[in-house]
């Protein structure tokens, strides 16, 4: 999609958010207890999912830096200092609650855009409630190449300032690590492309 058609999707998003910090939507369940029966037994019945709200914030609304690490899905050390002085992408998601799933295409195309054109770009998932191997196979099966950590009892996830009570959740943040732009809910790529190429735009 071409630069300009992004910029238009983030004229529109902008407009709608401009008069204030939207607040965080609905998890994928508003019981937290739930939430955990689903991820546990794979029943995908009965979550609440976040709206797709848009969320910029200007460079001098951004909160503190956030400071992200973990273990990845393979049993790998992953750390933010690994990927210091890129715009990171970070999306929580689970591979029990469906609109991660309807969005895990956009996401992975989008990060194939993002290093075909070489872009100071990372990404991570965050996987949500659910035993490495379940997420990892799921990653496999889809054909994801970017990282995620593993739930870990949620200590990545906290990391995160509460940004993410919705699930998904996709955030951009600039290379100061802050909080530049949030998507509570699922993304379409050329949406997620256009906030990464703003967030570039707009460091500070």
């Amino acid at each position: 999609m071409a630069n300009a058609d992004r910029r238009t999707v983030l004229r529109w998003a902008g407009a709608a958010v401009a008069a204030a910090v939207v607040a965080t939507t609905s998890a994928c369940s508003s019981d937290p207890n739930s939430v955990a029966g689903q991820a546990q037994n794979g029943d995908r019945k009965g979550y609440v999912a976040g709206d797709g709200t848009i969320e910029l914030l200007p460079v001098d609304q951004r909160g503190a830096a956030v400071t992200l690490e973990g273990t990845t899905l393979e049993g790998k050390p992953w750390s933010m200092k690994d990927v210091a002085g890129s715009v990171l992408v970070v999306n929580v998601w689970g591979s029990w609650c469906p609109p991660c799933i309807e969005e895990t295409p956009a996401l992975q195309k989008a990060w194939q855009e993002v290093q075909k054109a070489k872009k100071k770009v990372a990404f991570v998932g965050l996987d949500k409630l659910e035993q490495p191997a379940t997420g990892l196979a799921f990653k496999k099966a889809n054909g994801v190449t970017y990282p995620s950590l593993a739930y870990d009892g949620g200590v990545p996830i906290l990391s995160l300032q509460g940004k993410a009570a919705a699930t998904p959740t996709t955030l951009v943040l600039d290379v100061q690590g802050r909080v530049a732009a949030r998507v509570a809910g699922p993304v379409t790529t050329s949406t997620l492309l256009g906030l990464i190429d703003d967030v570039l735009d707009k460091q500070g």
